[in-house]
Parts: structure tokens; C-alpha cells; sequence
């Protein structure tokens, strides 16, 4: 990310800085949290790393390609072919099991094998019981194990996670951290997370800390 910036109109005429001038890089295999209060640009900044918003100012390179050089389609397809995502609400499709929820990207990517590979990775989370039940009839723990398996059934070389515990009791985010972590040990994917679980951010490489749309600090 060079000089990543995000300006938008108001009603009244005027203008809104979300971000200003952020700089970083994450390394191959990394894991950094983005990290900052509610409103410091964080789920925003995230938005533009996965190319599905447009920058105002700046750069994004991922595997040296300018994302921003690409159309939306183009951009569609990088994200399929590179970038894992993990969100805090989930997004489960209701009208599909566990198990068609993990096959459906690997299907619309035209994997081979998508069957046997979600139910491999569903029993990589613990859910080899699960494979047909739908989202409703999963815990909130349950249906973030079914988006773990989904993102990573991928084999994407990024994973960006927003706020996946956000929706999680205490005992069930930990368990869900320490997955996220383990899993990612095991692919050596790039994780960039968005937190305001300071413990959550301490397990990372890194942290870039934001404040009123600004990079402070970066450890």
C-alpha cells in the first residue's frame, strides 16, 4: 500500500477524509492486525486491500500486480484467485449446508474435487458432523468454523479477516483465534486482520494502528 487515501462527498458540499497517506507492505506468509477505535478507517482500509472500493489516492500492489490498473472484473477475478475472507457477521449463505457453503467458491472457481475438499476442510474445523446442516441450525462458533473452512478451502495467498470474533462470546472467540492461527501456520498464508481485541492484535507479527484515518504506528 503507497500513499492509500479515500475522500468522499457529503450532502452539504463538503468533503470526508476516511484515509489519509497510508504506507505499508506484509510480507508473504505474515500475519499483521490493523488495529484502532471504531471509526479510525480500518474495515474502509480493508476494503480497498481486497480491491472492493476505490482509492481517492494511491496504490495497492498484491503479487506485484497493481490492483487498481484492473477493471472490476479483472479485480473480481484476482480477488478469487488470491484473497481469502473471514468476516464478523459470517456471510453464510442461508439456503446452503455447511458443506455446499465451502463448495460454492470452489465450484464457481471450477476446482476439481470441490467436494472432497470442502469436507476435508470442514473436518479440518471440527465439523465433520455438520456437512448438512444450514446456517441456522449452527452455533455462532459453528458458522465462523464453516467461514474458516470456506476462505482456506481456497488456498488463497492472502486472508483478510474483519473482526472475526466480534460476534463471539469470549471462550468461543479464543477458540476460534487459536484456529485461525493454527490453520494459517499450516497453508502459510498472509493474514491481515482487523481487531479491537488488543489480545487478538498482540498474536499477530504486526500491528498498524490507525487514528482518525491516519497510520500512527506500525510495530
Amino acid at each position: 500500500m503507497k500513499g492509500l487515501g479515500k475522500t468522499v462527498a457529503l450532502a452539504d458540499g463538503g468533503t470526508l477524509d476516511i484515509l489519509q497517506e497510508i504506507d505499508f507492505s506484509v510480507g508473504a506468509g505474515e500475519t499483521a492486525a490493523i488495529v484502532g477505535a471504531s471509526g479510525s478507517g480500518k474495515s474502509t482500509l480493508l476494503g480497498l486491500l481486497a480491491g472492493l472500493d476505490v482509492p481517492t489516492t494511491g496504490s495497492v500492489q498484491l503479487g506485484g500486480t497493481e490492483i487498481f490498473s484492473l477493471d472490476e472484473d479483472a479485480r473480481a477475478a484476482l480477488r478469487g484467485e488470491m484473497i481469502g475472507f473471514v468476516f464478523q457477521s459470517f456471510q453464510l449463505l442461508p439456503a446452503l449446508t455447511a458443506l455446499e457453503n465451502v463448495m460454492m467458491p470452489l465450484e464457481l472457481a471450477a476446482r476439481n474435487g470441490a467436494k472432497d475438499t470442502a469436507q476435508r476442510w470442514l473436518d479440518r474445523v471440527g465439523l465433520a458432523s455438520r456437512l448438512t446442516h444450514y446456517p441456522k441450525h449452527l452455533s455462532g462458533g459453528e458458522q465462523q468454523r464453516v467461514a474458516l473452512a470456506r476462505a482456506f478451502a481456497m488456498q488463497p495467498a492472502l486472508l483478510l479477516a474483519d473482526e472475526p470474533t466480534g460476534n463471539l462470546d469470549g471462550a468461543t472467540g479464543h477458540h476460534i483465534i487459536d484456529l485461525i492461527f493454527e490453520l494459517n501456520r499450516e497453508s502459510g498464508t498472509t493474514l491481515l486482520l482487523v481487531t479491537h481485541d488488543e489480545a487478538l492484535a498482540s498474536a499477530c507479527g504486526r500491528s498498524i494502528r490507525l487514528r482518525d484515518g491516519r497510520m500512527v504506528a506500525s510495530t
